[in-house]
């Protein structure tokens, strides 16, 4: 998020010391004063996901802090419990409201015990949050993203801005020539990311994806599991262009069993990110 001087960024701590060494060999031959400062070992990071979560934060910060004008994906410095040199970023990767809160390292346990006081906070781990992020949508790095998959693919074209914004128009980012054709627009793919439903067993990644009849293997899922909100399996991957089309029938190989399904919009459950009132 922009923190006025500085970008302040939480990366894919899988892809971490990746990323790091792009940014370092970018600032090499980058014409202008920047640094990058690696906050391993003096900060900490809590996330806070769900209808309930504004409320629960509120009662760690500052009581003029207004939450009601922080806007999603949004962030700023803080104090929280007291302590000072905090950050809050409204923000996460459930679909819901939500933050992710950082702090010096000596006070995390602290501040985690003070939320857990509040017994509308409940300890979740990552299989919670993966069936959450699918529900919504979301791509897993590694799974539904990778270095050999482009935006266009991944139905990801919005986030180069619309279609006569100075990034589509210009380029010039690193990649834009596989994703941009010369006069802006995006360029035609082989493949594109789906959702899929309707089948009677999930779907995990890998499950072969065939067309109607089942004799054609058209696509691949990536993320499968059971919605604990829809109580049925979803599953999201990547087909044929002609056959990404919401409504399209197809058939999916699970167990060794075909199994009938159909591709159709994501998200799966609404999202619920918090908006400003006007």
């Amino acid at each position: 998020t922009n923190a006025g001087d500085h970008v302040f960024m939480v990366v894919n701590g899988a892809t971490k010391f990746g990323d790091m060494k792009h940014f370092e060999e970018q600032m090499a031959v980058f014409d202008g004063d920047v640094t990058m400062e690696y906050l391993e070992d003096s900060m900490q990071l809590l996330a806070v996901q769900g209808p309930g979560a504004a409320a629960s934060v509120a009662k760690l910060l500052p009581s003029d802090f207004d939450m009601t004008r922080m806007p999603f994906m949004s962030g700023r410095p803080t104090t929280l419990d007291g302590v000072d040199g905090c950050r809050i970023t409204r923000c996460g990767y459930t679909g819901e409201d939500g933050f992710e809160i950082a702090m010096p390292t000596e006070h995390a346990v602290a501040i985690a015990s003070k939320l857990m006081e509040d017994s509308s906070v409940n300890p979740t781990g990552l299989g919670a949050r993966d069936s959450l992020r699918l529900e919504a949508g979301l791509c897993l790095y590694g799974n539904d993203l990778n270095e050999d998959i482009t935006p266009v693919e991944g139905v990801l074209g919005w986030t180069l801005g619309p279609a006569k914004s100075r990034r589509r128009t210009e380029g010039g980012f690193l990649g834009a020539e596989h994703i941009l054709t010369p006069d802006g627009k995006l360029q035609k793919v082989n493949r594109k990311r789906v959702g899929i439903m309707g089948m009677k067993a999930p779907a995990r990644d890998h499950t072969e994806i065939f067309d109607e009849n089942g004799e054609n293997k058209i696509g691949e899922v990536t993320s499968g599991t059971f919605s604990p909100c829809l109580k049925a399996p979803i599953a999201m991957g990547y087909v044929e262009t002609a056959s990404a089309k919401a409504g399209t029938p197809i058939m999916l190989k699970i167990r060794n069993k075909m199994q009938k399904a159909e591709i159709t919009k994501m998200p799966f459950v609404e999202s619920r990110y918090y908006r400003v009132p006007e």
